[in-house]
């Protein structure tokens, strides 16, 4: 009963100092306000990149997708959320941006059968994680990444993920965590072209059919679009985006070789 008094006591005097400690930080330390009128940045961040199709206005207001942000792209399966996001990325490859696409699921045969229907796919950069189930993915990545790109699509974030826990152990919260690290300092340009890298990322969702990652994730996210089986197609739509693009449902069509069909716009006034 003493030893159990002494420990209490002991945890009491910890929490009081802890909380002595954390307000004496307060009153030391507080965070910067900013203006941003104070604040200058590189014009060419604010250039646009078009891919020249009927999405660039659902992607930013200026039309095209702007440089080091993220966008996340949920939705139906089956609804084509991998081809729509290799049809954007050759679209901008086309456009003269250098691109990369880091599968973490699908293999070089697959791809191989994507191709023979898109042949533009064929000439798009691949990283095929699965390649090197050995190796850390995370240094793989780094690798790869410190080149410097444009724009990154991801095929998905979490298949990516378990490749990183796979290896490293721990959970997948830590993996997220160790990915967003990664993308983060290259959306500031940290590589060797100096590049300010906007990542494309396939999430997979709830059950319920909501996005399935952190917090940390959500903050970090331009946009995040929706592709979804609706009365009269596949359609896409953002449900948030900061750059100010289009709000409304833009429909589109697997059916033909060689591109995604982009069809008509429509007023998003229902719910999915």
């Amino acid at each position: 009963m003493l030893y159990l008094g002494i420990r209490k006591l002991r945890k009491t005097i910890k929490k009081q100092l802890k909380i002595k400690v954390m307000k004496n930080e307060v009153l030391r330390w507080k965070p910067e306000l900013v203006k941003m009128n104070d604040l200058e940045f590189d014009k060419n961040l604010f250039v646009p990149m078009p891919t020249g199709k009927k999405i660039d206005s659902l992607l930013s207001g200026e039309g095209g997708l702007m440089k080091g942000t993220n966008f996340a792209f949920i939705g139906d399966p089956g609804v084509g959320k991998s081809t729509v996001m290799l049809d954007i990325l050759a679209d901008l490859h086309k456009k003269g941006n250098k691109v990369l696409f880091i599968s973490g699921e699908m293999t070089s045969i697959d791809m191989y059968g994507y191709v023979k229907r898109f042949p533009k796919f064929g000439e798009l950069d691949i990283l095929f994680l699965g390649d090197y189930i050995e190796k850390d993915p995370i240094v793989i990545m780094k690798s790869v990444l410190s080149e410097g790109y444009d724009v990154v699509l991801i095929d998905s974030m979490a298949e990516v993920c378990t490749n990183v826990v796979d290896f490293h152990g721990g959970t997948n919260k830590n993996a997220e965590s160790k990915v967003l690290n990664l993308l983060e300092g290259h959306n500031k340009g940290e590589n060797k072209a100096k590049l300010n890298t906007t990542f494309l990322i396939i999430q997979q969702v709830t059950k319920s059919g909501n996005f399935a990652g952190s917090n940390r994730f959500k903050h970090m996210l331009t946009g995040m679009a929706e592709m979804r089986f609706v009365e009269g197609g596949r359609c896409i739509s953002f449900s948030k985006n900061r750059r100010g693009g289009q709000m409304d449902r833009l429909f589109y069509s697997l059916a033909t070789k060689d591109n995604v069909q982009w069809l008509h716009t429509e007023a998003q006034n229902v719910e999915f």
